[in-house]
């Protein structure tokens, strides 16, 4: 039995849906924006190859029939009190479909590399064009060189492709049966023409994909359709509840934290590490990334680091295993917080996977330099730290560089839950820090989701009733003289590396 949806307006919850890169996450939350209810389950990501980094989006879908009624069950409420349900990922994580809506092969994550070439061809031949009309350059991170790689790897995929989703949309079409994209998404695929407003012939034909096969264009709030009776009984949810189209996990979580006017800055501390600024109009340049926003008629300007929370990840899992009942995340925490500012002399360079701002060089590895025998686990833990917030300051930097002034940021990301962490970000960027109670994804989801039914009479209407601020974090004046220091050995460091880096990323392919 479908809903009514003019009664969705009187429903007290609201429902978001993220894919993240190495989790989803469900989340429920009432109109005031307390969370009443989350669950999330890891998500596999394979390397099956050097630089690749893949997804199966059928693990996605299974994680939202697990998820979702463990979050319903952990609210304590029924399906049919949920208002409306929307959805954010990864941005522009090509998913793609046969004729019988079967899928073609796993999906090709933005921080995958095997791009470079094609990326590097793009650049060499198309760049200053691909720039005006797409608002953005080439690099292994976009669905452009992504598929012209596919093009001349795997051409009988690209052949049998019928209909192409990003991560998002695809999840989203399981509750559905529908197909659509946002504007967002559209721009990062690198196959949108932003000026005109429309999928561009050109760029298709660079990537070697058919035109016919990319999705219609909705704004993020556009109620796309309503959960099918099918879904309802896979997942649990109510059928005819609205779902509303989302969009990409930056846009989403720069909203979720309460950034939503021209000039307001957010500091991304996830599996990658971003910098971004919401303004007015693109700024277009060959070092920054432009996407439109969330809020009509805005843009926010993003630049990041590819290894942040996996880096973090990857240094827990090799040396800090869990020990006498103490998470590794939290010992690297108690430990990184007993060492000294500049972790006597031990620096990090965190290019686990390559790296993207400012240098986007997929054959870049990452190392600590420095390491002397008074050096123990708990100075890799703060030097970690250190090194993924001197990369946001390369990123930073770009900014300044432009003429973009960020006075303050909000932080997010399970990276920003480190008090420790937090103040060596704003310590390294030298401006105040402002942390606010909820920065999931999913939260920033289910908020849009309120936008969408007109729970919420606009994003700033959501962000006045859910966002809350819990703290302002101030630069140690003190601590940032010595990372002024240091920054400058940092960056001398990845210069001179750079040619050992090219040397033995060409030994193993």
């Amino acid at each position: 039995m479908s809903l009514d949806p003019k009664n969705q307006l009187k429903k007290p919850y609201l429902m978001g849906i993220d894919i993240g890169a190495g989790s989803l996450k469900t989340m429920l939350i009432d109109l005031k924006g307390n969370v009443v209810g989350s669950a999330s389950k890891d998500i596999v990501t394979n390397s099956p190859h050097p630089r690749w980094s893949e997804q199966n989006p059928i693990d996605w879908w299974e994680a939202v029939k697990e998820t979702v009624p463990k979050c319903i069950a952990q609210a304590n409420i029924m399906a049919d009190e949920i208002a409306a349900i929307s959805f954010s990922a990864g941005a522009h994580t090509p998913v793609l479909e046969d004729d019988n809506g079967e899928l073609l092969r796993p999906a090709i994550l933005w921080n995958d590399q095997r791009s470079g070439q094609e990326s590097q061809e793009l650049k060499d031949n198309h760049w200053d064009r691909i720039l005006e009309i797409g608002f953005n350059s080439p690099a292994p991170t976009w669905t452009l060189p992504q598929f012209l790689w596919l093009s001349r790897h795997e051409p009988e995929i690209l052949k049998k492709t019928k209909r192409i989703y990003v991560a998002k949309d695809w999840l989203r079409s399981r509750l559905t049966d529908t197909w659509e994209t946002d504007i967002t998404e559209a721009v990062g695929t690198l196959l949108f023409d932003a000026k005109e407003g429309k999928w561009s012939q050109e760029l298709c034909n660079l990537a070697g994909c058919l035109l016919e096969t990319l999705p219609p264009i909705v704004k993020p709030t556009t109620i796309v359709g309503s959960v099918t009776q099918k879904a309802a009984q896979e997942t649990g949810l109510a059928q005819g509840t609205p779902v509303v189209c989302g969009t990409s996990d930056t846009s989403i979580e720069t909203f979720g934290a309460g950034s939503i006017n021209p000039g307001d800055g957010t500091v991304k501390l996830a599996t990658a590490g971003t910098v971004s600024v919401v303004s007015k109009v693109p700024n277009i340049h060959k070092t920054l990334i432009n996407y439109p926003f969330v809020v009509a008629d805005h843009w926010y300007t993003i630049s990041g680091t590819n290894s942040c929370a996996s880096a973090h990840r990857w240094l827990r899992d090799t040396f800090f295993l869990d020990e006498n009942g103490v998470n590794g995340f939290d010992l690297m925490d108690q430990m990184a917080t007993q060492v000294k500012p500049g972790s006597d002399g031990l620096i990090f360079h965190p290019y686990l996977q390559g790296e993207r701002a400012p240098y986007w060089d997929p054959l870049l590895r990452a190392d600590f330099i420095g390491i002397t025998f008074r050096h123990n686990r708990a100075h890799f833990a703060r030097a970690l730290y250190e090194g993924i917030a001197f990369s946001l300051k390369d990123v930073f930097d770009q900014f300044k560089d432009q003429g973009i002034d960020i006075q303050s940021a909000r932080i997010i990301g399970g990276g920003a839950k480190s008090a420790t962490w937090r103040q060596i970000v704003a310590d390294i960027l030298n401006i105040e820090i402002i942390m606010t109670q909820t920065t999931d994804a999913s939260f920033g989801a289910a908020m849009i989701a309120g936008v969408g039914i007109g729970i919420f009479n606009d994003e700033a209407s959501a962000v006045k009733s859910c966002v809350k601020k819990v703290e302002a974090i101030k630069p140690n004046l003190e601590n940032v003289k010595i990372y002024q220091r240091l920054f400058k050995i940092y960056k001398s460091g990845q210069s001179q590396l750079q040619e050992i880096n090219h040397n033995l990323s060409s030994m193993v392919g």
